[in-house]
């Protein structure tokens, strides 16, 4: 598993991403299950999700941000990034960013990649 906190800052919300390798349904559900045994990361507001699967099946949840699991999708599928699921966490600090937000996942994501691509 790799993290990288404070990849983001905007109106009080902060950003932070990881990832890590991920083959079906159920370590999708044990890497985040993991990254939240961490508190900080329990805490958040968000912790969104994009993998596709090695059989090619694309899975995301938003957990209340709609709209951004299928922003990591479509990113992973834009990298060919197959079996690494990608957890980009918010924590709201009270401001709503709108379509700001989006902005803020794709730049997460867009870190993850170039970090795990050295």
């Amino acid at each position: 598993m790799r993290i990288i906190e404070n990849v983001v800052t905007d109106r009080g919300s902060k950003y932070a991403v990881s990832g890590g390798p991920c083959g079906s349904p159920d370590d999708a559900r044990a890497f985040v299950k993991l990254l939240c045994k961490n508190k900080k990361f329990a805490k958040a507001t968000h912790n969104t999700w994009g993998v596709i699967l090695p059989d090619g099946t694309p899975l995301k949840a938003d957990d209340g941000e709609s709209g951004a699991g299928m922003v990591i999708l479509r990113m992973l599928e834009r990298a060919e990034i197959v079996g690494q699921i990608v957890v980009v966490t918010r924590w709201y600090g009270g401001k709503h960013l709108g379509g700001d937000r989006f902005r803020h996942v794709q730049e997460c994501v867009r870190v993850w990649i170039a970090e795990t691509a050295v």
